[in-house]
């Protein structure tokens, strides 16, 4: 056992010789090194946000990766999965102060927005900190990013069956906010 423990010593300092006698940092200086290695770093992320679409890596979203080909329409053409003499489009008009078309239409949106938001996040990836869907007139999706991206807006169409053809304004705000404390049921902030 112990001439196999020397054995193997001995192959180990035999190899980092070897490895020494390779070394080759005598032809380069140290800040031509560290010239080499920023660039490659720089090349390897730029080909990896190419390779994987996730342009917001160099600054800025890619819109094209979130077009739909879903030609947009008009919201008083769509057929809402909400009766405008419900309930809930009651509630929600009187709440937010908004006639019944626009409660309809921002009910609808507001269930279907995950999937503009999945799109978004696709690209944003450690950039994201959080996001808000604001309510009342003029319902938008806002995304909070690092002050890596810059600031944008777009117009998403929806492409699935439940809100098809229906915008949503999303906004790219590079505050770099995070999103508030939830509270649980009674009240309290949670950690």
């Amino acid at each position: 056992m112990s001439k196999r423990l020397i054995s193997t010593a001995m192959i180990l300092a035999s190899s980092l010789a070897v490895l020494a006698g390779c070394d080759n940092s005598a032809n380069t200086t140290d800040a031509q090194s560290a010239q080499v290695a920023s660039t490659t770093k720089q090349n390897t992320s730029d080909d990896q946000a190419v390779a994987t679409g996730n342009t917001a890596a160099a600054g800025a979203m890619d819109w094209s990766l979130m077009a739909s080909d879903v030609t947009p329409i008009d919201r008083a053409d769509f057929d809402y999965p909400f009766e405008s003499d419900s309930q809930n489009v009651k509630d929600y008009a009187d709440y937010f102060d908004v006639d019944t078309a626009t409660a309809q239409y921002n009910l609808t949106v507001g269930m279907a927005s995950n999937e503009a938001l999945s799109k978004a996040l696709d690209q944003l990836s450690n950039n994201y900190t959080s996001h808000e869907l604001t309510d009342g007139k003029d319902m938008k999706l806002i995304i909070h990013t690092t002050p890596d991206i810059q600031a944008d807006r777009y117009d998403y169409v929806f492409e699935g069956d439940y809100a098809k053809g229906l915008t949503l304004p999303i906004v790219i705000v590079p505050d770099g906010k995070k999103a508030e404390a939830e509270v649980d049921v009674h009240g309290k902030a949670e950690e």
